[in-house]
């Protein structure tokens, strides 16, 4: 095979490698095998246009025709000549699919479901940036600027995926793109030709290159950075680093669970209600008395699966936060402004920063967040509000009954009856409704037939447990038959029926008060997380409207104009907790079934207990892997500290005896022992020790010199001088010496000892990023790694051309050249 055919699979195998991250986004594998089959295919063209010496365009153009018959053999419109041709039926169909991914795309958060328009999308993407990745590497030789295309694939997950990016995809991807650049590298080299013999064999035998080592060494160091830092490196919110641990826009991923600190504003929130861990995410402070729920998004797209939350989208809160609009048009009503403080814990990751309705200033928050004016929302695209402290000023409004009435009913071209009224078509609902608003004159009046409904009178209840769709059966009827849910069902179902009714309505989602206190602060949970329906009534705004049974909620708040349609009278669930004012009832976290009951049985707690309870498997996450890293950077300590320990022990004498000879003067005691060939191991053993101990400690080493040379020269550039250091390394080289030439070598002797006065000495002369080096990296052992490293290498490579040479005796095209002859 060919450089460049050879090159080309690899590009191919490289596209797929990058495409790695889109596992993030996907729930099955089905994208991949898609992907898989497309990116063969259009290889497979690019091998069989370069085998048949194709002009380059043909090439080109030979890719594109085959991902167009891929992507109309997998995603078929039935209406094909034989079945994989394209007709212009085919083309529209790829137009319905581009748009079904743009609908999936609003309505689904990640990972989404196997749905055609995402499969088109991927697959096409991918292909597209093979058939660019395979042109710039084969024929512009230009494999570094593929990794622009396989860096926008990246970019998919970076930018959708609310929660941490994970890290292994990532480097999947990285070892396609350095991959790709060796591959491209080595084909350079080849094409220079063989080397031969002076005998004219041919050599190939690979040979280590500085600068490519160099090259690989950048690389990894670059990659391991880029993985890295991000991980063990505070404070680093923003910008690419942050992307690849954090980021999102808020508009409705997957919440997955309460222990990842994020609410799914699309999903179930029965996960945040029923488990058994409590985990505190917000503390709030204000000087309203009676504070009414703590909100932080909207959904307000309708499907018939329910409420989806949209992508915010808004201004800076820089630029204010308030507008006519914002403001109500009538005279009635009591308007105080009051102040709030917010602090966030570390284990809530929304993109979404709890605030109270109808803010109007903000602090504490950067450039990075905006307001959503038409949803009310202080979101960002950027970071999240984890471990943040910000304060605010909000209105609180307060109407009467009658106030309300005076809203009139809507246009039919306002803007809030066309975003906020369409509804599925549902016949049961549509029946409900008529039968509950009829004779009702104003919009108000509607709201509160459809409210009332949602009693206990009419057979309603409170449980986590809610009835799910069945058949044909969509989830609001179903509901609506079982009569049994918890907050989403009742304010997802009277959203529907208000909506029904031609009354703009959407689901708000936020936290109740709860039962708990930190002094002044209520301290909320994920047992806390709430939803409830809000209504728009001309003149007003957007009204809250809870249809929740309120005994069931901790902390709920009931108002005068939607008073609690039970009427059940439950005592304050805290000393420290004040009854709303006006509500029909409050909360007791004995009273509740599951759903916001403080651990410790109800009941005031301290600001410790409260944050105590949570437990953070992100600090965990990164205590651990701070670890393994610490413990990686030790692995050439310890590999030193062993080697170190078994030639001590080896040169540890066994048995005493008496001096070989007299001494020479100032040298240290010799014991004498009776296996010569045992005394020439211990020698060298020591001998080994103090050459790796002058590498480590930045010594040249010599292998020319004989050891009385090297220890006199050790002496001189460590200046042992004068010192016990001087006589050891003395000692030192005079026993390896004796152990290499000598009939009788030197037995007996305290090497140990000797080594350890040498090591002494040599580091209290060296520096101290010597001694550091010396102990954490070890030079003797990179260098002794690095060489086996080679060898291992190298030997690789060897066996690797031995079995090209026996393949190459069993080649066709062997046959054909003695043929041809």
């Amino acid at each position: 095979m060919t450089g460049r055919r050879r090159l080309g699979l690899v590009a191919a195998a490289a596209s797929l490698l990058a495409a790695a991250p889109l596992s993030a986004i996907f729930e099955t594998w089905t994208w991949l095998l898609q992907c898989i089959l497309t990116v063969g295919l259009v290889a497979g063209a690019a091998v069989l246009t370069r085998t048949l010496r194709f002009p380059t365009w043909a090439q080109a153009a030979g890719m594109v025709l085959v991902l167009l018959l891929t992507l109309t053999w997998i995603f078929p419109s039935h209406e094909e000549l034989l079945g994989l041709i394209p007709t212009p039926a085919t083309f529209n169909h790829f137009g319905e699919l581009f748009s079904e991914a743009g609908n999936d795309t609003r309505a689904y958060g990640v990972p989404v479901p196997n749905r055609d328009g995402l499969l088109f999308i991927a697959a096409l993407g991918i292909g597209a940036v093979a058939i660019v990745v395979d042109m710039l590497t084969v024929v512009a030789r230009r494999p570094a600027l593929a990794g622009l295309p396989m860096l926008a694939i990246y970019s998919v997950p970076v930018a959708v995926y609310i929660d941490s990016v994970p890290v292994i995809p990532f480097i999947v991807a990285s070892i396609g793109y350095l991959w790709l650049l060796v591959a491209d590298n080595v084909d350079r080299v080849r094409r220079f030709g063989r080397r031969f013999t002076g005998d004219g064999r041919d050599v190939d035998v690979w040979e280590p290159s500085p600068l490519a080592a160099a090259g690989r060494r950048l690389a990894v160091i670059g990659v391991a950075a880029a993985v890295v830092l991000p991980l063990i490196v505070p404070g680093l919110n923003t910008g690419l680093l942050n992307q690849l641990t954090q980021v999102g826009t808020g508009g409705g991923g997957t919440g997955g669970g309460p222990g990842n600190g994020r609410i799914d504003l699309s999903a179930t929130l029965s996960g945040f209600l029923n488990t058994t861990e409590t985990i505190p995410y917000v503390k709030v402070t204000t000087d309203e008395t009676d504070p009414f729920y703590l909100r932080f998004g909207v959904a307000d797209a309708l499907n018939k699966d329910g409420f989806k939350a949209r992508t915010p989208t808004g201004r800076p809160i820089s630029n204010g936060l308030t507008s006519p609009q914002d403001n109500p048009k009538t005279d009635g009503g009591e308007y105080q402004r009051y102040h709030a403080d917010v602090e966030i814990t570390n284990d809530f990751t929304q993109s979404l920063a709890p605030i109270y309705s109808s803010t109007v200033t903000m602090d504490g928050l950067d450039g990075s967040w905006a307001y959503d004016q038409s949803s009310q929302v202080i979101f960002s695209n950027r970071t999240n509000v984890r471990g943040k402290k910000y304060s605010f000023d909000y209105v609180r409004a307060k109407y009467t009954p009658d106030e309300l009435r005076q809203a009139e009913q809507l246009p039919s071209d306002d803007p809030n009856i066309v975003q906020f009224t369409t509804v599925p078509a549902d016949p049961t609902v549509e029946t409900l409704v008529q039968k509950l608003v009829k004779n009702k004159d104003t919009p108000y009046d509607k709201v509160m037939a459809l409210y009332k409904y949602f009693s206990k009178e009419n057979g309603f209840k409170y449980s986590l447990t809610a009835a799910g769709p069945n058949g044909d059966v969509s989830a609001i009827d179903a509901f609506l038959k079982d009569k049994s849910g918890y907050c989403q069902q009742y304010a997802a179902s009277l959203a529907w029926m208000a909506r029904e009714a031609g009354i703009p309505a959407r689901v708000a989602f936020g936290f109740t008060k709860g039962d708990t206190r930190d002094g002044k602060a209520y301290v909320l949970t994920n047992r806390n997380a709430h939803a409830w329906t809000e209504v728009y009534l001309d003149g007003f705004g957007w009204i809250p409207f809870d249809a929740t049974p309120a005994a069931s909620v901790a902390g709920s708040s009931r108002s005068a104009w939607a008073p609690d349609t039970d009427q059940v009278e439950t005592p304050s669930a805290s000393s420290s907790a004040t009854a709303a004012p006006g509500a029909a009832s409050s909360a007791n976290a004995s009273t509740a079934p599951g759903a916001g009951k403080d651990v410790d049985a109800g009941g005031s707690v301290t600001g410790d207990a409260a944050t105590g309870s949570g437990f953070s498997t992100t600090a965990v996450l990164v205590t651990a892997l701070i670890a393994l890293l610490i413990a990686l950077l030790l692995v050439p300590a310890l590999r030193r500290v062993l080697v170190r320990k078994r030639r001590h022990e080896a040169t540890v004498p066994t048995v005493a005896a008496a001096s070989a000879g007299p001494a020479p003067p100032g040298s240290l005691d010799v014991v004498v022992t009776t296996e010569a060939v045992q005394a020439r191991e211990d020698a060298h053993a020591a001998w080994d020790e103090l050459v790796d101990t002058m590498l480590d400690y930045r010594v040249q080493v010599d292998p020319t010199e004989t050891p009385r040379h090297t220890a006199q020269r050790l002496i001189h550039e460590a200046d042992l001088q004068n010192s016990s250091a001087a006589e050891a390394a003395v000692l030192l080289g005079t026993a390896e010496e004796r152990a290499r030439y000598a009939r009788q070598p030197m037995r007996g002797a305290a090497l140990t000892t000797a080594l350890a006065q040498v090591r002494k000495g040599i580091a209290a002369t060296s520096t101290r990023r010597t001694r550091l080096t010396a102990v954490l990296l070890p030079p003797s052992v990179m260098l002794r790694w690095r060489l086996a490293i080679g060898e291992a290498s190298t030997t690789g490579m060897t066996g690797i051309s031995r079995l090209r040479d026996v393949l190459i005796r069993f080649s066709p095209r062997r046959l054909l050249a003695n043929r041809a002859r």
